[in-house]
């Protein structure tokens, strides 16, 4: 007889949380249905949460531990690999704990990341981890922070439906975030004015109300001219900036220079428009600010987020429902990474190394049974600055959980080279990725399904995930992975050892104050809980800032900010600058082109631009062309549109065999949040020679993901001249 049963879960993709239900048939998870009673998708679904489970029973998933030899992977037993990891971090970091790293999963639960930073502190005595909120929403957490005292979103998903006007930057959400994208719509539904402002004409700028295209990078310069606009009309909240800010005469002072006109000049947009922008914003009577990786991924990423806290600030656009600065952030636990202290300069709960006390809680907390920790107070180095240093020879081992840099981080060359510039590389993976291959060690872990725990989305929302089917054999858990390293490594296995997942969360609840509340009957439901939780009697709700800020002083603090622009501007020799994005079939490309039905939808990658760009140059729309930087080339195909500014080009992040990031910039990085900047780099596209056809990664068991183009011939790909 067939078993059929349905396990509750939340979607691996965004940060947006949607709640679903797994099809398990025998003991197999072979579909998802959206949870009907979800109260954040409300029983709806997108692409990737309706076919992107697709990749958890495929055939190419790891069963064995790998070890390199020879430049070839060989099988090896659980406890071959174990003891080599161990062995090597153990005599790595007894000689220096700065030179070894770690990199956490924001696809996994926070159990799991939360071992991966214990792992890092507790057996190596390093605080050298992070995760890729660094080259995401890094930006977030140090601008909101440094503004509000918390870098997270102020309010929750649904207070946007209640908003009168909502002013949209640097973010796509109908593809990269659809189901918020819905509350978007039901938002305008109720009466809300909806504008984007964006350098593409993107699918959530078709739903808009008005539509702004301006120069990628221009943020502050945008919204510093808004906020003199709103104080020279007097349209500022006195109030709200009297009694529960600081730092306004400084603010004010520094944003007199930016007139409309040098704002035009810089942006690309018209003295007017700005105008009008700034006083419909100021006049709403509730008015939010939603913003995503537009904002963030530059080398002023954090300048940017403190601009879109100023105007909340300014106009006291904070603390109620319907306004608020609304941060969209990028993968499924993103948040929770940053929550569970996968930072160099935090512990979990955003509890601050350099603070001495703090650091001394933490080293008591973890020492006992004759084993004693003692964690330096000097936060550790960036995923950025890791990389750097391996590339540098000055860092040894670096240990990856469920992170992909060769194809996500800039500069994949440079990333290539630091990574092979290691003594031992760690990879702890479901496939053999782009950044496995690159692996001394391969350890096999299960996956999304095949564990509980917990994910953060990005309101904040705490939800549980159930095991809804067995890992193969041969995978462990990755909490299991770090625990059994550890030992090995020497710690007292009572200090680290654990028999669920539920029993790290309470461990978690004891070190995080903002979570503390959060006990697991609590937890699961649909609604789960937000943090901040601080007891069992708290309700926990999504509004953040009502009466004070997280500051220790409870006020919110003006940041005085300069437009600084891209560090690598355009020349005759590359004249188009390049931003990258997300696409509503793909997210994580491991995962999604392994999902046979996204994977058709979009096969392979395609840079956009724009009509007379690609006119000027002979191109026709489909063609393979030449994209090449100061570090790299691809060949990919064109797609030729007037959605993207002139003189702007855009490609998917995604693809590996015409990666983005084989043409972004490493050495262009904000200095508040060490964000690199992957939304602008120069580079010039031209004609190929000689172009045939243009084909994907062809995965172990899937389809060969193929485009053609009319106007190509039948041979190989040569990219060059």
């Amino acid at each position: 007889m067939v078993e059929i049963k349905y396990v509750p879960t939340i979607c691996p993709y965004c940060g947006t949380g949607c709640g679903l239900n797994f099809v398990v048939k025998d003991g197999k998870i072979v579909g998802v249905e959206p949870l009907k009673r979800h109260p954040v998708n409300e029983g709806k679904v997108c692409p990737k949460g309706n076919f992107g489970y697709q990749f958890i029973n495929r055939e190419d998933r790891l069963t064995t531990p790998l070890i390199k030899e020879n430049g070839e992977f060989r099988e090896a037993s659980w406890d071959e690999a174990l003891d080599l990891v161990a062995n090597k971090l153990k005599e790595v970091s007894d000689e220096d704990p700065n030179k070894v790293g770690f990199y956490a999963c924001a696809r996994s639960p926070n159990e799991n990341i939360y071992i991966t930073q214990k792992l890092a502190r507790v057996a190596c005595g390093t605080q050298n981890v992070d995760h890729c909120a660094r080259i995401c929403h890094g930006p977030t957490v140090a601008g909101l922070a440094t503004t509000f005292g918390s870098g997270a979103m102020t309010n929750g998903f649904d207070s946007i439906k209640e908003a009168d006007y909502i002013f949209c930057i640097g973010s796509n959400n109908m593809e990269a975030h659809p189901l918020f994208g819905r509350k978007l719509i039901q938002a305008k539904q109720n009466g809300a004015k909806l504008v984007v402002l964006d350098p593409r004409f993107t699918p959530t700028a078709k739903i808009a109300d008005e539509y702004v295209q301006f120069e990628t990078g221009t943020d502050v310069a945008l919204m510093n001219a808004m906020i003199k606009v709103i104080i020279d009309k007097d349209l500022q909240d006195d109030e709200f900036i009297a009694n529960r800010t600081k730092g306004f005469e400084e603010m004010k002072e520094v944003v007199q220079k930016y007139t409309l006109d040098m704002a035009s000049e810089i942006t690309g947009i018209k003295p007017e428009v700005i105008e009008h922008l700034a006083v419909e914003y100021a006049s709403a009577d509730k008015a939010a600010i939603v913003y995503s990786l537009g904002i963030t991924e530059h080398s002023h990423g954090a300048d940017n987020v403190m601009s879109t806290a100023n105007l909340a600030m300014l106009t006291g656009n904070i603390g109620k429902q319907g306004t608020g600065v609304n941060p969209l952030r990028g993968q499924n636990n993103v948040q929770g990474a940053c929550d569970m202290g996968a930072l160099p300069s935090d512990y979990v709960g955003y509890r601050k190394v350099k603070d001495p006390e703090t650091t001394a809680w933490f080293n008591d907390y973890y020492s006992g049974e004759g084993y004693e920790v003692n964690l330096p107070t000097t936060p550790g180095l960036t995923l950025v600055e890791m990389m750097n240093a391996a590339h540098a020879g000055d860092l040894k081992v670096l240990y990856i959980h469920g992170e992909d840099p060769v194809l996500s981080d800039a500069d994949v060359q440079h990333t290539k080279e630091a990574l092979a510039n290691l003594e031992m590389l760690v990879v702890q993976e479901c496939f053999l990725t782009d950044t496995a291959q690159c692996a001394d060690v391969v350890l096999p872990a299960a996956g999304w399904g095949e564990q509980e725990g917990t994910f953060t989305s990005g309101e904040r929302r705490v939800q549980c995930l159930h095991k809804a089917q067995e890992p193969p054999e041969g995978a462990w858990l990755d909490w299991k992975i770090m625990e059994e390293i550890a030992v090995r490594m020497g710690v007292p296995r009572p200090l680290f050892h654990y028999e669920s997942a539920e029993e790290i969360f309470d461990e978690i609840r004891e070190c995080a104050p903002i979570m503390a509340g959060m006990n697991r009957e609590r937890l699961d439901t649909p609604e789960a809980l937000h943090w901040p939780c601080p007891s069992e009697d708290d309700p926990c709700q999504p509004l953040m800032h009502k009466e004070k800020f997280a500051h220790p002083d409870g006020l919110g603090v003006f940041q005085a900010l300069e437009h600084k622009g891209p560090v690598e501007t355009v020349d005759d020799e590359y004249p188009l600058l390049l931003t990258t994005t997300r696409i509503l079939f793909h997210y994580h490309a491991a995962m999604t082109r392994r999902c046979e039905t996204l994977s058709n939808e979009v096969k392979t990658g395609f840079i956009e631009i724009n009509t007379k760009d690609a006119e000027a140059r002979g191109i026709i729309n489909g063609e393979v062309v030449r994209a090449f930087s100061r570090r790299g080339e691809i060949a990919i195909p064109a797609r030729v549109t007037d959605d993207i500014r002139e003189g702007i080009v855009n490609i998917p992040m995604h693809f590996v065999e015409c990666a983005a990031n084989v043409l972004t910039n490493s050495d262009s990085f904000d200095p508040k949040s060490k964000m690199v900047e992957l939304k602008a780099c120069a580079i010039q596209v031209e004609k190929l020679d000689e172009v045939v056809e243009m084909k994907g990664e062809v995965y172990k068991d899937g389809t060969d993901t193929e485009i053609k183009a009319e106007n190509m011939a039948t041979t190989t790909v040569k990219v060059g001249k």
